[in-house]
């Protein structure tokens, strides 16, 4: 059986095929991502609580730069096999490069839930791959256009690290680190302990947003969805290797392989929209949360594990 959230996300995948008139409302849906992504920040700043140190300065420096190495790699594919438009290539190149809060907080609970050995540092994961993918995609961007780079390059980066994704992740660690797991209880308890609640919700709204994406089924761009359905398992074996390499304990190559495999829906958007106004981000998010998250979510996680146990294990 599957973990129970991801019975959330059929859930809604299912309401929405069958066009069920269930909503989650914008306001029910911003306020779980706000807690979702405060919580993940909570819970890896209190494990760090205590165990910070100057050797996981190598660990992050490799899991940033496989993060700036992957739309270097997807960017050709996407222009000459998917045939898109140098916009529309930098813009999923950036959304590949970049992580899924979502699908780290469906790997997070489903390494808990086998007690799998897991590094208190992986929320950091998540911040370390947050931006370098979308800075090389729009930097591969602008090469092509033979604009310089530097010409928007503290805008972007004032918009980019001010996401709220990246300061309630980023705020949620530091203040965690700060306080650990009992000083401030009386108030990270109350997110730590409806952590699987709020990601049962929140995968109900995606399962119901990944439907409206899919329909009708978009068979004119098969290229894309056969992009968005074997880009994952090439990416997550990428994140194997770099997992492998640092010497990450099994549940931390979980999560990275899965991390490396998702697409962004919520940082990389935005980005693009400020950066490159003409990609159409309706391609991304099909490739991104309309394929490759309910891939990840069903069946992805699971493989990853499994791969990594054939791989590294035996």
């Amino acid at each position: 059986m599957p973990d129970i959230v991801v019975m959330f996300f059929l859930l809604g995948l299912l309401a929405g095929a069958v066009k069920s008139d269930l909503q989650v409302p914008k306001a029910t849906y911003d306020t779980l991502s706000l807690l979702l992504m405060l919580t993940i920040g909570l819970k890896g700043g209190m494990a760090l609580h205590g165990n910070l140190h100057w050797g996981l300065v190598p660990e992050l420096m490799g899991v940033a730069l496989l993060s700036a190495v992957i739309p270097l790699m997807l960017m050709p594919v996407l222009r000459r096999l998917v045939r898109l438009s140098p916009a529309d290539s930098a813009s999923i190149a950036a959304h590949y490069g970049s992580v899924s809060a979502g699908t780290f907080a469906v790997a997070l609970a489903y390494v808990e839930a086998r007690q799998l050995a897991v590094g208190s540092e992986v929320t950091l994961y998540l911040v370390a791959m947050e931006l370098p993918a979308i800075m090389i995609a729009i930097a591969l961007y602008r090469r092509y256009q033979g604009a310089a780079v530097k010409e928007s390059t503290s805008k972007l980066w004032h918009e980019t690290l001010t996401n709220r994704g990246v300061i309630l992740l980023a705020g949620g660690v530091v203040i965690g680190a700060l306080y650990g797991p009992f000083q401030g209880e009386e108030v990270t308890n109350l997110f730590t302990s409806a952590f699987k609640g709020v990601l049962a919700l929140f995968l109900l709204e995606m399962g119901l947003t990944a439907a409206q994406t899919l329909r009708p089924m978009p068979w004119h761009h098969w290229r894309l969805v056969t992009f968005a359905l074997v880009t994952p398992m090439v990416l997550s074996l990428m994140g194997i290797a770099v997992g492998a390499l640092v010497g990450l304990p099994i549940g931390s190559v979980v999560i990275l392989a899965a991390l490396a495999a998702s697409a962004s829906y919520i940082a990389a958007p935005a980005a693009m929209r400020a950066a490159i106004p003409e990609a159409n981000i309706g391609l991304a998010m099909l490739a991104s949360l309309g394929i490759t998250f309910p891939l990840n979510v069903m069946l992805g996680i699971p493989v990853y594990h499994r791969l990594i146990e054939w791989l590294l294990v035996t």
